[in-house]
């Protein structure tokens, strides 16, 4: 049996363009995802976020199934566009949606839990350059800043940034997400910007003097293991390391980039002239905790081509979720016991661990996950025995609340605990909700 304290936090979390729909309601503006989803071939069968879960509307029924499943917390994300849809224009009703949200949820004793951004940049941000102009970062700091005056009284723990990997790399290197460039010089470029955003953010909080809120960021960290025993796999798995997770983790908690990354980029950017001085003083701004997103590892071997010269392998191809990521729970304990080694002491929040697979909605409304209940039972105990062994993960968010639009899969892969069928917004506890209502109120793990 695994036993987790009385105050570790059991939560789940969403995002706001993965949810709330209302695109063009109450003032907000097209984000670059509500752009990337209209072009051909970006996203299966063309599919949007235009109407998603209809959160924006729903957003009561929703917290009752919160209230129902007995979590801690909440975490939502803030949709820039809805708050700042135009250039210097912050639109109150928009702000609306976010107290009212707050007030539920409340009213229903679950703390909510604010990430400022969660890759929906707004167009009018991206037209002026997006993460590649270093504007962008004054742009992110009064939106940030308007968001904690109007929200802090009620919000206590905020996370800046959600994954800037998937933001940068994902949206300006490899083409997948949005903005859908392939170009890894502007990779760099928007992953410094976004990093530096979230240190320059941190700093307006200070100034602003909220002594009883925390605030933190989100990375996505993907554990590279190599495919052999071979030197040139080893290696080949550090440089995979070094660039889902060194890239972002160094400057963060050690003002610097990884010198051996720096070599590998330099044939691509020169002389990393966009970082100037201060630049990595400001990023690493101190945090109150560190939020972890984990779903799987990577297991990586040598090959002559490509900037980094390795490439991903198939793992355990019977132990895989519907898209395709190997099931290693035991990745995510190693992570864990590695941060606390190599780079900080502050607490740790798991902001997203989940799974999507092929569920069935039967004739009586239920959806028999079992897989996915293995897969969050494995997951948790593995944060346990990490514990043990002083992790001090303080809480864990489940992703998802609901099943939603997963980017560039649209609808078509389900993450939710909460099946959501997208024609009537009818929503269905899975067995899997239930079986963590159980688990948030008898805290173990049988």
């Amino acid at each position: 049996m695994v036993t987790f304290a009385k105050d570790f936090k059991f939560s789940v979390a969403t995002s706001a363009y993965q949810v709330e729909g209302a695109a063009a309601e109450d003032g907000r503006t097209p984000s670059i995802w509500d752009t990337f989803c209209r072009v051909p071939g970006k996203v299966y069968e063309g599919q949007t976020g235009d109407i998603a879960c209809d959160h924006y509307h729903r957003y009561k029924e929703d917290v009752r199934i919160l209230r129902e499943l007995g979590v801690d917390s909440y975490r939502f994300s803030i949709s820039w566009p809805r708050v700042f849809p135009a250039y210097h224009t912050y639109n109150p009703k928009g702000m609306e949606f976010y107290k009212n949200l707050i007030h539920e949820l409340q009213e229903n004793g679950i703390e909510p839990v604010a990430t400022l951004y969660h890759w929906d940049l707004p167009m009018w941000a991206y037209e002026r350059g997006g993460w590649l102009n270093r504007e962008s970062v004054t742009w992110f700091k009064e939106y940030a800043t308007r968001v904690f005056e109007e929200l802090n009284d009620s919000v206590k723990s905020w996370i800046t940034h959600n994954e800037p990997f998937c933001a940068s790399i994902l949206g300006y290197d490899l083409g997948i997400h949005a903005p859908g460039h392939k170009d890894l010089g502007e990779a760099l470029i928007a992953a410094h910007h976004i990093l530096l955003s979230h240190g320059v953010a941190v700093q307006a909080f200070r100034e602003c003097g909220f002594r009883d809120s925390k605030i933190g960021i989100t990375l996505n960290l993907t554990p590279s293991s190599p495919a052999s025993n071979s030197r040139e796999d080893m290696e080949a798995a550090s440089r995979s390391d070094g660039l889902s997770n060194r890239w972002f983790l160094d400057p963060v908690f050690r003002s610097s980039y990884p010198e051996d990354m720096k070599e590998a980029f330099g044939k691509i950017v020169g002389d990393f002239d966009f970082i100037r001085d201060g630049d990595l003083q400001t990023i690493s701004a101190r945090n109150d905790f560190l939020g972890v997103n984990y779903y799987t590892r990577s297991l990586v071997k040598f090959v002559q081509d490509g900037v980094l010269n390795y490439q991903e392998v198939p793992g355990d191809s019977k132990n895989t979720t519907a898209m395709g990521w190997e099931i290693c729970p035991q990745a995510l304990e190693d992570l864990l016991l590695r941060l606390r080694r190599e780079y900080t002491q502050i607490p740790i929040y798991i902001t997203e661990n989940g799974a999507a697979f092929d569920d069935v909605l039967t004739n009586d409304k239920h959806v028999h996950d079992a897989q996915r209940i293995d897969y969050i039972k494995a997951h948790l105990s593995k944060i346990a025995e990490a514990n043990m062994q002083g992790a001090n993960v303080q809480g864990y968010f489940l992703w998802s609340l609901l099943d939603n639009f997963e980017w560039a899969c649209g609808y078509s892969k389900r993450f939710g605990i909460v099946h959501v069928d997208f024609g009537t917004q009818e929503r269905s506890l899975k067995d899997s909700a239930l079986w963590y209502r159980d688990i948030i109120s008898s805290r173990t793990i049988e």
